[in-house]
């Protein structure tokens, strides 16, 4: 008998409580983030940084071009204003200029 009312219960309450986690899940989850939007007033070259400047980006070059920050590991030099996220997509940092 005892084995009858759990198996009722778990057929009425699993459906109420899988549905409960989900929305909590989906809650937590926070809101959905854009892709990045280029600056209209950015060139080619360049691409907009995190406070909406025009940046130059990243270029291979045998030294240092002048305003260069750093060297990335893939050769090469960031323009970056930013530590966070320079030569992200370089393989990281080889040297801060």
């Amino acid at each position: 008998m005892i084995g009858s009312i759990t198996r009722r219960a778990a057929r009425h309450i699993l459906p109420w409580a899988a549905a409960a986690f989900i929305g909590a899940s989906s809650a937590l989850a926070g809101p959905a983030v854009a892709a990045p939007v280029l600056h209209a007033a950015c060139a080619a070259s360049e691409y907009e940084n995190v406070d909406g400047a025009c940046v130059p980006r990243p270029e291979q070059a045998p030294t240092a071009p002048d305003g260069a920050t750093a060297h990335c590991k893939d050769g090469t030099y960031s323009f970056s204003r930013h530590r966070n996220g320079t030569c992200s997509h370089h393989g990281g940092v080889a040297e801060w200029l």
